[in-house]
Protein backbone atom coordinates (compact mmCIF):
# COMPACT_ATOMS: atom_id res chain seq x y z
CA UNK A 1 0.00 0.00 0.00
CA UNK A 2 1.13 3.30 -1.10
CA UNK A 3 1.04 5.71 1.87
CA UNK A 4 0.80 10.03 1.88
CA UNK A 5 4.21 11.84 1.51
CA UNK A 6 5.27 13.30 4.16
CA UNK A 7 4.36 16.52 4.02
CA UNK A 8 0.98 16.24 2.42
CA UNK A 9 -0.86 17.89 5.34
CA UNK A 10 -1.95 21.08 3.76
CA UNK A 11 -3.32 24.13 5.88
CA UNK A 12 -6.73 25.21 4.79
CA UNK A 13 -7.03 29.28 4.47
CA UNK A 14 -9.58 31.22 6.27
CA UNK A 15 -11.96 33.05 4.34
CA UNK A 16 -15.04 34.96 5.53
CA UNK A 17 -17.06 33.54 3.10
CA UNK A 18 -18.48 30.07 3.89
CA UNK A 19 -20.54 27.55 2.51
CA UNK A 20 -23.71 28.21 4.50
CA UNK A 21 -23.58 31.44 2.23
CA UNK A 22 -24.92 29.04 -0.58
CA UNK A 23 -28.26 29.84 1.01
CA UNK A 24 -28.67 33.59 0.13
CA UNK A 25 -26.43 32.98 -3.29
CA UNK A 26 -27.80 29.58 -4.67
CA UNK A 27 -26.74 29.59 -8.27
CA UNK A 28 -24.51 32.07 -10.36
CA UNK A 29 -24.49 30.61 -13.79
CA UNK A 30 -21.15 30.88 -15.81
CA UNK A 31 -21.64 32.27 -19.05
CA UNK A 32 -19.33 29.16 -20.57
CA UNK A 33 -19.69 25.39 -18.52
CA UNK A 34 -18.01 22.53 -19.82
CA UNK A 35 -20.16 19.76 -18.69
CA UNK A 36 -18.58 15.91 -17.85
CA UNK A 37 -20.08 13.15 -19.59
CA UNK A 38 -23.23 12.55 -17.36
CA UNK A 39 -24.33 8.85 -16.51
CA UNK A 40 -27.68 7.41 -16.24
CA UNK A 41 -29.24 5.29 -13.04
CA UNK A 42 -28.99 1.96 -15.27
CA UNK A 43 -25.36 3.23 -16.05
CA UNK A 44 -24.06 3.56 -12.59
CA UNK A 45 -25.45 0.45 -11.41
CA UNK A 46 -22.15 -1.51 -12.66
CA UNK A 47 -19.89 0.32 -10.88
CA UNK A 48 -19.15 0.37 -7.09
CA UNK A 49 -19.87 2.59 -4.87
CA UNK A 50 -17.92 4.86 -1.70
CA UNK A 51 -19.00 7.41 0.85
CA UNK A 52 -16.71 10.16 2.45
CA UNK A 53 -17.47 13.12 4.35
CA UNK A 54 -15.10 16.08 4.81
CA UNK A 55 -16.39 19.48 4.68
CA UNK A 56 -18.49 21.69 1.97
CA UNK A 57 -20.07 18.68 -0.28
CA UNK A 58 -18.96 21.21 -2.92
CA UNK A 59 -15.59 21.02 -2.65
CA UNK A 60 -14.75 16.98 -1.44
CA UNK A 61 -17.76 16.59 -5.13
CA UNK A 62 -14.73 18.18 -7.30
CA UNK A 63 -11.93 16.86 -5.98
CA UNK A 64 -13.42 12.93 -6.67
CA UNK A 65 -14.68 13.88 -10.10
CA UNK A 66 -11.28 15.02 -11.00
CA UNK A 67 -9.65 11.54 -10.02
CA UNK A 68 -9.41 8.83 -12.57
CA UNK A 69 -11.52 5.88 -12.42
CA UNK A 70 -14.76 7.94 -10.94
CA UNK A 71 -17.60 7.84 -13.02
CA UNK A 72 -19.76 10.44 -11.12
CA UNK A 73 -19.88 11.99 -7.86
CA UNK A 74 -23.09 12.87 -5.89
CA UNK A 75 -23.61 15.31 -3.32
CA UNK A 76 -26.21 14.72 -0.66
CA UNK A 77 -26.41 14.19 3.50
CA UNK A 78 -25.68 10.96 5.51
CA UNK A 79 -24.27 10.15 8.89
CA UNK A 80 -27.59 11.11 10.86
CA UNK A 81 -30.71 9.81 11.90
CA UNK A 82 -33.44 12.09 10.34
CA UNK A 83 -35.02 11.05 6.89
CA UNK A 84 -35.50 13.23 4.17
CA UNK A 85 -33.13 16.17 5.22
CA UNK A 86 -32.95 19.71 3.68
CA UNK A 87 -29.96 21.64 2.77
CA UNK A 88 -31.26 24.16 4.72
CA UNK A 89 -31.78 21.67 7.48
CA UNK A 90 -28.37 19.95 7.31
CA UNK A 91 -26.18 23.59 6.63
CA UNK A 92 -27.60 25.38 10.01
CA UNK A 93 -26.47 22.07 12.03
CA UNK A 94 -30.58 20.90 12.79
CA UNK A 95 -29.73 17.54 12.17
CA UNK A 96 -27.29 14.67 12.75
CA UNK A 97 -25.82 14.53 9.23
CA UNK A 98 -23.24 15.67 7.40
CA UNK A 99 -22.66 17.05 4.33
CA UNK A 100 -21.16 14.24 2.15
CA UNK A 101 -20.65 12.45 -1.25
CA UNK A 102 -21.42 9.72 -3.26
CA UNK A 103 -18.55 8.50 -5.48
CA UNK A 104 -19.27 5.90 -8.25
CA UNK A 105 -15.96 4.28 -9.44
CA UNK A 106 -14.86 1.60 -11.56
CA UNK A 107 -12.40 -0.80 -9.25
CA UNK A 108 -10.25 -1.85 -12.41
CA UNK A 109 -9.29 1.60 -12.41
CA UNK A 110 -9.26 2.68 -9.33
CA UNK A 111 -8.83 1.17 -6.12
CA UNK A 112 -11.15 1.62 -2.41
CA UNK A 113 -7.75 2.09 -0.96
CA UNK A 114 -6.44 5.09 -3.72
CA UNK A 115 -10.59 6.45 -2.84
CA UNK A 116 -9.47 6.32 1.03
CA UNK A 117 -5.83 8.17 0.25
CA UNK A 118 -7.79 10.86 -2.17
CA UNK A 119 -10.38 11.54 0.81
CA UNK A 120 -7.64 12.00 3.42
CA UNK A 121 -5.04 13.67 1.21
CA UNK A 122 -7.86 16.47 0.46
CA UNK A 123 -8.64 17.47 3.81
CA UNK A 124 -7.52 18.08 7.09
CA UNK A 125 -8.83 14.81 9.02
CA UNK A 126 -7.39 16.49 12.63
CA UNK A 127 -9.87 19.32 12.09
CA UNK A 128 -13.05 18.60 14.85
CA UNK A 129 -15.58 19.43 12.80
CA UNK A 130 -14.84 22.27 10.93
CA UNK A 131 -13.06 22.35 7.38
CA UNK A 132 -11.61 25.52 6.39
CA UNK A 133 -14.30 28.67 7.17
CA UNK A 134 -16.83 25.80 7.15
CA UNK A 135 -17.80 25.18 11.45
CA UNK A 136 -19.94 22.81 12.84
CA UNK A 137 -21.07 18.77 12.53
CA UNK A 138 -22.78 19.12 9.73
CA UNK A 139 -18.89 19.55 8.18
CA UNK A 140 -17.05 16.79 10.44
CA UNK A 141 -14.97 14.22 8.84
CA UNK A 142 -16.48 10.90 8.14
CA UNK A 143 -15.49 7.75 6.33
CA UNK A 144 -17.88 5.40 5.82
CA UNK A 145 -18.15 1.93 5.52
CA UNK A 146 -20.00 -0.91 3.75
CA UNK A 147 -18.48 -4.31 5.13
CA UNK A 148 -15.59 -5.32 6.99
CA UNK A 149 -13.03 -4.71 4.30
CA UNK A 150 -13.53 -1.53 3.80
CA UNK A 151 -13.22 -0.34 7.64
CA UNK A 152 -10.23 -2.30 8.19
CA UNK A 153 -9.06 -0.37 4.67
CA UNK A 154 -9.43 2.54 6.28
CA UNK A 155 -8.44 1.70 10.24
CA UNK A 156 -5.26 0.87 8.89
CA UNK A 157 -4.85 3.72 6.69
CA UNK A 158 -5.20 5.88 9.92
CA UNK A 159 -3.27 4.26 11.68
CA UNK A 160 -0.22 4.58 9.44
CA UNK A 161 -1.39 8.32 9.05
CA UNK A 162 -1.02 8.96 13.17
CA UNK A 163 3.07 6.59 12.80
CA UNK A 164 3.88 8.70 9.55
CA UNK A 165 4.21 12.44 11.79
CA UNK A 166 2.57 14.08 9.60
CA UNK A 167 0.18 15.48 11.97
CA UNK A 168 0.74 17.33 14.97
CA UNK A 169 -2.37 16.35 16.37
CA UNK A 170 -4.74 13.59 15.87
CA UNK A 171 -6.96 12.42 13.89
CA UNK A 172 -10.30 13.18 14.65
CA UNK A 173 -12.51 10.98 12.02
CA UNK A 174 -15.27 9.13 12.52
CA UNK A 175 -15.12 5.61 10.87
CA UNK A 176 -18.96 5.05 10.73
CA UNK A 177 -21.04 2.07 8.86
CA UNK A 178 -23.01 3.12 5.74
CA UNK A 179 -26.56 2.85 6.25
CA UNK A 180 -28.47 5.44 4.02
CA UNK A 181 -27.48 8.64 1.54
CA UNK A 182 -29.91 11.50 0.82
CA UNK A 183 -29.12 13.17 -2.32
CA UNK A 184 -28.76 17.09 -2.01
CA UNK A 185 -31.00 19.13 -4.19
CA UNK A 186 -30.46 19.52 -7.94
CA UNK A 187 -28.69 22.94 -7.65
CA UNK A 188 -25.73 21.48 -5.65
CA UNK A 189 -25.01 18.51 -7.61
CA UNK A 190 -21.79 19.82 -10.29
CA UNK A 191 -21.97 23.30 -8.33
CA UNK A 192 -18.61 24.64 -8.56
CA UNK A 193 -18.31 23.49 -12.68
CA UNK A 194 -21.53 25.29 -13.03
CA UNK A 195 -20.62 28.25 -10.91
CA UNK A 196 -17.15 29.30 -10.90
CA UNK A 197 -17.72 32.83 -10.44
CA UNK A 198 -19.21 32.09 -6.97
CA UNK A 199 -17.35 34.22 -4.58
CA UNK A 200 -16.99 30.77 -1.98
CA UNK A 201 -16.13 28.58 -5.12
CA UNK A 202 -13.34 30.51 -6.18
CA UNK A 203 -11.90 31.74 -2.82
CA UNK A 204 -12.59 27.92 -1.06
CA UNK A 205 -13.33 25.72 -3.32
CA UNK A 206 -11.31 26.12 -6.77
CA UNK A 207 -8.06 26.36 -4.58
CA UNK A 208 -8.91 23.11 -2.32
CA UNK A 209 -9.35 21.30 -5.28
CA UNK A 210 -5.78 23.00 -6.97
CA UNK A 211 -3.84 21.62 -3.57
CA UNK A 212 -5.40 18.23 -4.21
CA UNK A 213 -4.24 18.02 -8.04
CA UNK A 214 -0.43 19.54 -7.14
CA UNK A 215 0.04 16.69 -4.57
CA UNK A 216 -1.83 13.61 -6.28
CA UNK A 217 -1.28 14.15 -9.85
CA UNK A 218 -1.34 10.53 -10.67
CA UNK A 219 -4.52 9.97 -9.82
CA UNK A 220 -5.85 12.54 -11.79
CA UNK A 221 -8.02 12.02 -15.37
CA UNK A 222 -5.89 13.24 -17.90
CA UNK A 223 -8.75 16.03 -19.16
CA UNK A 224 -7.94 17.82 -15.40
CA UNK A 225 -4.42 17.69 -15.52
Amino acid sequence: MKFLKAGILLAITLFTTSCESKIKNKIEPAKEVVLAEKYSKQDLQKYETAYFASGCFWCVEAIFESVKGVKEVISGYAGGTEENPTYEQVSYGKTSHAEAVEVYYDPTEISYIELVQVFFGSHDPTSLNRQGPDRGAQYRSIAFYKNPEEKKIIETYMVALEESGNYEDPIVTEVTAFTKFYNAEDYHQDYERKNPNNSYVRQVSIPRLNRFKKNFPDYLKKEVH
